[in-house]
């Protein structure tokens, strides 16, 4: 397998040489010109990164963790897509600690689009996977105050169902009900929709017996 360096010169190029600069200018304004973008939608750039890895290989250990840095030090969207996906194809095989970078990529240009995903299908996953850490990481990401981190703690759950801690959801939803920031009003009203698709009456009684704002209310209850 390439060196980590070799191998994130390899995705730049690639993901460079097929990229449009016309849609790259849509997608840099949809996203509030944060990011550089290639201008490659999402079924050409999951398409490249599956071949990429098939030719490449998927990095492993320390070499996971330093091509997703390198690819999180790119100033172009796409790169950091690529790197969330090779974490999620190598997340079984992490061993607890990978939480702590997990972490570390939570915290690195950050916005709903990365932070979304990393909470869903790879924090969310390796919780349950090491379910011994879910309180001692997220007790901590609450008490931390930084908006990203607590909104992990509010959606990890979202793919959980029926195993969803629902006394933990309710109460990290408190903890923020007094927040003005818009994505934890939202993330909050997010998890309780998306609950409220298993478990109805207890959603809907938790609306009825806790102040939250409006935005998290109309949200949670679209479903109950």
């Amino acid at each position: 397998m390439l060196a980590p360096t070799e191998y994130y010169r390899h995705v730049r190029d690639t993901f460079h040489a097929n990229g449009n600069p016309e849609i790259a200018q849509f997608q840099m304004a949809y996203m509030r010109r944060q990011f550089d973008y290639y201008g490659l939608k999402m079924p050409v750039w999951k398409a490249l990164t599956k071949e990429i890895h098939r030719t490449q290989g998927l990095p492993d250990g320390a070499d996971l963790q330093a091509v997703v840095r390198l690819c999180f030090d790119d100033e172009h969207r796409e790169m950091q897509y690529f790197a969330i996906e090779t974490m999620q194809k190598m997340l079984k095989k992490q061993p607890s600690g990978f939480i702590h970078f997990l972490e570390e990529m939570i915290l690195e240009k950050s916005w709903w689009d990365t932070v979304d995903w990393m909470a869903t299908k790879l924090v969310g996953a390796h919780f349950s996977r090491y379910p011994e850490l879910i309180l001692p990481i997220t007790e901590g990401w609450m008490a931390s105050r930084q908006l990203w981190l607590q909104r992990v703690c509010l959606i990890f759950q979202l793919m959980y169902k029926e195993k969803t801690d629902t006394d933990l959801l309710f109460r990290y939803i408190r903890q923020v009900a007094d927040s003005k920031e818009f994505f934890l009003q939202k993330g909050a009203g997010w998890a309780l929709r998306q609950y409220s698709k298993t478990n109805p009456q207890a959603v809907r009684h938790f609306l009825d017996t806790t102040r939250l704002s409006s935005l998290t209310r109309r949200e949670g209850g679209k479903y109950c």
